[in-house]
């Protein structure tokens, strides 16, 4: 019923709301946040012209809600946060039927485990996602590694990860065992240091930094980095440095008897991936 219609109010309404708090000073980091998206579909919603309904009358109803509802969130600021939702629907059918739904959204947890579940799924998914051409030549010898943790997390057995790590095998990326928690130690306690500092950031992955002249080229890291909008810090021995408060993209460029590591930072593993396909394409080019 609600299908494609439903679909459509949708992507205007959010379209409409991060082009207004756009123009308001936030970042789409931010907007993404809080409409529950991630910045690169913000992006691409920002630079596609409004989606069209089906009626004049119904675009103006959406885009005023818009409005309404973007004047809020930029008075209340990039800090809010969606506590409950009430979903209100009605549906008219022939023959004078009508069909009401009133529902509200509590945010219980009716399963103590469906947040752990739910991110090691989120992590079978987002190792599916990655695109193997496009990361090829970042993938580390010993393979790469996504780690991943609910907000609040405070030990390494809150971390998930993949204990077998993702290897590349006959062009195509493959994990040996499923994702667990207290999977990844090293990974983990970098993850656990980057959380405490900012809440926000709950994955992070690993690939190998582009070299030149048989050592890491931190300089083209750093303007690709700045290119796409992404904090960069040195993280020598995967030790983060006391002044380091934003985290996007960190590098450890290796010691003797230390590989050199690249860590990509996300607030979810969907935009992990996002942020991999991003940079490792343009390591590329730069």
């Amino acid at each position: 019923m609600l299908g494609q219609v439903g679909d459509k109010w949708i992507g205007r309404l959010q379209q409409h709301v991060a082009k207004d708090l756009r123009t308001k000073g936030w970042s789409q980091t931010e907007i993404a946040e809080v409409l529950g998206s991630t910045q690169s579909t913000i992006s691409r919603q920002m630079q596609k012209p409004p989606i069209r309904l089906n009626a004049s009358a119904d675009e103006a109803t959406i885009d005023g809600w818009g409005n309404e509802l973007s004047q809020a969130l930029s008075t209340l600021g990039p800090g809010c946060t969606v506590l409950r939702q009430r979903l209100i629907v009605e549906f008219q059918l022939n023959g004078n039927n009508t069909l009401r739904y009133d529902k509200t959204l509590t945010g219980l947890d009716l399963d103590a485990g469906q947040e752990q579940r739910a991110l090691l799924r989120r992590l079978e998914w987002a190792a599916g996602r990655l695109d193997a051409r496009r990361i090829e030549q970042a993938i580390p010898a010993v393979g790469l590694n996504i780690a991943s943790c609910n907000v609040g997390a405070t030990s390494t057995n809150d971390v998930a990860a993949f204990a077998g790590r993702i290897t590349m095998v006959d062009g195509v990326l493959r994990h040996h065992e499923t994702p667990s928690f207290g999977a990844s130690k090293h990974l983990a306690n970098l993850l656990l240091d980057i959380h405490q500092r900012e809440q926000s950031k709950t994955s992070v992955l690993n690939i190998r930094p582009p070299i030149k002249n048989q050592a890491v080229d931190t300089d083209k890291v750093r303007k690709a980095c700045e290119q796409l909008g992404y904090a960069f810090a040195l993280t020598p021995k995967a030790e983060i440095t006391s002044g380091t408060n934003r985290f996007d993209v960190l590098l450890d460029e290796g010691d003797f008897g230390w590989e050199p590591t690249l860590y990509i930072v996300a607030h979810n593993p969907l935009e992990l991936v996002d942020r991999t396909h991003q940079l490792t394409a343009l390591l590329k080019a730069v």
